[in-house]
């Protein structure tokens, strides 16, 4: 017990946590998580594990809450199963649902905000790009994203591929424009140095410093669990 108990001390030793995320209030930090990480502790729910599987659970869910025809019901799940085009097949069934963008206009104080919607919520989803075009240029929903980018300091956590994602960079990489005073975390996967530090650099531009987990997922948790009891530590004025 003591030797894994000096290996755990040891471990966390050469965590690197960056000073200023660390002394941030738990309440001033909105975490924004990618879809690997919840597929990954979420295996059991068919509608992360692919897309095909996405749209699959939104036909049930549209099915059970009968926003849907059931004819429609039964030619979408044709579609589906005759390996037809996914994107076009998602552009006709949320049309056919005519979504509402409901998912930024909630006030409560804690909660979980669905970028793309929630498949349980199938009138609610955004799934192909003439409904993300709609989210961007969406008045009311791009000043309740802007307001929030200005309020709180953001933590993007198993996002390292969604970087690419031309929505993700419209929602939170160009939509404010003074980022002088913005102070927002990535933690990514060191895996080359070189184009870590390039990433670095990259999302500096944007208010972003990227954080190092270390070089493999296994390293995730952990480290995301030690940064986790860090932040925590913190105190409001006031609390003893």
């Amino acid at each position: 017990p003591i030797v894994i108990q000096n290996r755990l001390l040891l471990d966390f030793s050469f965590r690197k946590f960056l000073k200023s995320l660390i002394r941030k209030q738990p309440q001033e930090l909105l975490l924004v998580i990618g879809t690997g990480v919840s597929a990954a502790v979420a295996p059991g729910i068919p509608a992360l594990c692919s897309w095909r599987s996405c749209i699959e659970a939104i036909i049930e869910a549209a099915d059970q809450l009968e926003v849907l025809h059931p004819g429609d019901v039964a030619d979408f799940r044709h579609k589906v199963s005759k390996d037809r085009d996914l994107l076009v097949v998602a552009h006709d069934l949320i049309r056919k649902m005519s979504p509402v963008l409901q998912w930024a206009k909630g006030h409560l104080r804690y909660g979980v905000l669905h970028i793309h919607g929630l498949y349980t919520d199938p009138c609610g989803m955004v799934l192909d790009p003439s409904g993300y075009q709609e989210v961007t240029q969406d008045p009311e929903v791009m000043e309740a994203l802007q307001n929030l980018y200005r309020r709180k300091s953001f933590l993007f956590v198993g996002c390292g591929e969604t970087l690419r994602d031309q929505i993700f960079q419209a929602l939170f990489l160009y939509m404010v424009k003074n980022k002088v005073e913005l102070e927002h975390y990535m933690l990514v996967r060191k895996e080359n140095e070189d184009q870590f530090f390039k990433l670095q650099a990259d999302m500096l531009v944007h208010g972003i410093k990227v954080v190092s987990y270390g070089d493999c997922f296994e390293h995730f948790p952990g480290y995301l669990q030690d940064l986790t009891a860090q932040i925590c530590k913190q105190r409001s004025p006031g609390v003893v």
